[in-house]
């Protein structure tokens, strides 16, 4: 077999573990995909009313206030099931596995691959499930062609692969599950400063810089351009350079992280 192919099954056999792990520990899942779920009708339904009265200016309408959440929800969703990979990683690298995997004939980067792929996997079958249930609750995409739908994929995808290798790079780091927990939070804090559930314009003077540079809110804004078919402008653009940024870095960061040898 070739080089590119045994990478490619090594690294299918990990991907096969960690979701093998999914099954065998469903509390860590559970709880990232149940978080955004109760976030989305807490504010749908608590606090609809008066968010679409500030956003529209005028008289409420939950309705408009779905269309204008749901896609911030999405997000967060992915921020939030990444934290995943970054206990997993930890959990791998503080129980003597990975000492265990360095002296095996399988390809090196492909346990980091696996824990990638398969947190990819979960962040947008999260993803289903929290469309499913805001699709449930009103939310309509009306007007979107094929193509925007594709490209609202591909950005889901490409966030959660940026937020993954960031998410690696945090367990990799962190000295055990807990603290590759702890440390791994900003990603699912973030969107709860972003665009997601009001305006920018609303904010205070003070803070809109902060909920306006930072990677979240372009992707929100993107997303939301997308699916309601309202304007995108430079976000696109934005969200994009971001998500390869991080990508980046979380790649390298990682990989010289796990190919240090251990002491």
């Amino acid at each position: 077999m070739s080089a590119l192919s045994l990478a490619v099954r090594d690294a299918n056999t990990m991907l096969r573990r960690n979701l093998l792990h999914v099954r065998r520990y469903p509390s860590l899942t559970l709880n990232l995909l149940l978080t955004p779920v109760v976030l989305l009708l807490l504010f749908v339904y608590i606090f609809g009313d008066v968010m679409s009265a500030g956003i529209g200016g005028g008289g409420a309408d939950r309705s408009a206030y779905i269309a204008y959440l749901v896609p911030g929800i999405l997000l967060l969703t992915i921020g939030g099931t990444v934290v995943g990979a970054a206990v997993s990683v930890a959990m791998d690298m503080t129980e003597g596995i990975i000492a265990r995997f360095r002296t095996m004939a399988i390809h090196r980067g492909s346990v980091l691959i696996g824990h990638v792929v398969g947190s990819v996997l979960q962040a947008l079958a999260g993803v289903l499930v929290v469309g499913a249930v805001a699709g449930a609750i009103g939310f309509r995409s009306t007007g979107v062609t094929p193509l925007e739908w594709l490209a609202a994929f591909g950005l889901l995808t490409l966030v959660a692969l940026a937020l993954t290798w960031i998410a690696v790079g945090m367990g990799m780091a962190s000295p055990n599950a807990e603290a590759a927990s702890n440390n791994a939070l900003p990603l699912f804090v973030l969107p709860l400063l972003s665009s997601a559930f009001v305006p920018i314009d609303a904010m205070p003077g003070w803070f809109r810089p902060i909920a306006e540079y930072q990677p979240f809110t372009p992707a929100i804004e993107t997303l939301r351009g997308l699916l309601l078919g309202t304007e995108i402008g430079h976000n696109g653009w934005l969200a994009v350079a971001w998500c390869l940024a991080l990508a980046a870095l979380g790649y390298f960061w990682s990989t010289s992280l796990f190919n240090r040898d251990p002491k």
